[in-house]
């Protein structure tokens, strides 16, 4: 669909001997808004005042009003015209990643920037989040409000959905970061490009999907501690982000599924050979040669579908991981045939072949989460350079 898209941006602030009018700025900090007429005005000239007196380099602000319905789009129009450093632009469909990609894609800026408009993160974090990628250190950089160090201001209910999110975050998707959803991020223009093709969701899922790309690019994230005060006001429906996030979830979950196919693959396989073996063999023995037979099997076809893992140049270390989590498979489905016999002495096969399943689905799961935290993906990471500094001259 085709966006209309206006541009208002005020002239750029009059030369002096350290920047001329011909320079780009060194940070671009998009402000995704909609339908902020009460909190925009207030926030914008904070940060102004906080890039102009308190903060080193050559800083521009973008907002982007994403299809207002209120004055919004007249009040960002009009910081534009009065403040340096300021630029506005308006989307004509909702969506606050379609917001910041459209910023950091019509940016100059070596650095690219966003936060949310009512400035919850503290703004003393900022120097912080870009620093790594000043450096080349890291290529994209976001605010934690789950790292060690952070100061949160917020309820109990929101704490919890946060950490639960990113639980399942890391159990899913195999994120690192501890904070997928802070609206306080930054990347290096380049890697920002490099990243937005990728990333299909233009709403809340954006920054989760934006990290997944990262990681799964081989890129390097930094995770800043930042303080947080949670804006009570916040308009934000929980249960509709929650159903999009786990939609979204579900649409990166390409090594989960692949990995349950695998699965299923693998425990059809150890049913039949175990069925096979409890003809001659006592369950346990039957049970464990199943086991020991699939894992490999399952092991090296992770390697190649599921993780990308088969040109690594560590199969070895793998294949020992993936023996790893066959003791624990083996250990659950052993305790298994323990508890069946226990609790009915005299248990037929198919009962036997039935508890056995579930037990083996529950340890395929297990494999998969340790699975994913041992392989690793062949990858060949970009190197950074450093990003040559201009220092404001506000």
């Amino acid at each position: 669909m085709a966006q209309n898209l206006v541009v208002m941006e005020n002239p750029p602030p009059r030369p002096s001997p350290a920047r001329g009018e011909g320079d780009s700025v060194l940070i671009d900090i998009a402000i995704p808004v909609y339908s902020e007429e009460r909190d925009l005005e207030r926030s914008v000239r904070r940060l102004r005042r906080y890039l102009d007196h308190q903060f080193p380099f050559e800083a521009r602000i973008t907002i982007v009003d994403n299809a207002s319905t209120d004055a919004t789009w007249a009040i960002a129009q009009r910081l534009a015209l009065e403040l340096r450093g300021v630029r506005a632009r308006r989307l004509s469909v909702k969506g606050r990643g379609r917001a910041v990609r459209d910023a950091w894609i019509s940016s100059d800026a070596a650095i690219v920037a966003y936060m949310d408009v009512d400035l919850s993160t503290g703004l003393n974090a900022l120097l912080p989040l870009v620093a790594p990628l000043m450096s080349g250190h890291s290529d994209v950089s976001i605010g934690s409000r789950l790292a060690v160090g952070a100061r949160v201001v917020r309820g109990a209910k929101r704490e919890l959905i946060s950490r639960c999110y990113n639980f399942l975050l890391h159990a899913v998707l195999g994120t690192r970061v501890r904070d997928a959803q802070c609206g306080f991020k930054a990347a290096r223009a380049d890697a920002a490009r490099r990243l937005l093709p990728l990333i299909e969701d233009q709403a809340w899922f954006f920054d989760t999907e934006l990290l997944v790309a990262a990681q799964r690019a081989g890129l390097r994230i930094n995770e800043v501690p930042v303080d947080w005060v949670d804006d009570p006001d916040s308009r934000v429906d929980l249960v509709s982000t929650a159903l999009e996030d786990l939609r979204g979830i579900w649409r990166l979950s390409r090594e989960l599924r692949s990995f349950a196919a695998i699965g299923i693959a693998s425990t059809l396989a150890y049913v039949a050979v175990y069925a096979t073996l409890r003809l001659v063999l006592p369950a346990t023995l039957a049970n464990a040669l199943s086991q020991l037979l699939t894992a490999v099997g399952n092991t090296a076809a992770n390697r190649r579908f599921t993780f990308a893992a088969h040109g690594n140049g560590a199969a070895a270390r793998d294949h020992l991981g993936g023996l790893t989590a066959f003791g624990v498979a083996l250990g659950l489905t052993t305790s298994a045939i323990a508890g069946i016999h226990w609790m009915d002495p005299h248990a037929s096969r198919v009962t036997e072949v039935l508890v056995l399943m579930s037990a083996n689905l529950l340890a395929t799961l297990v494999r998969f989460v340790l699975l994913r935290a041992w392989i690793a993906p062949a990858r060949e990471p970009s190197p950074a350079v450093p990003i040559h500094l201009h220092r404001s001259t506000a």
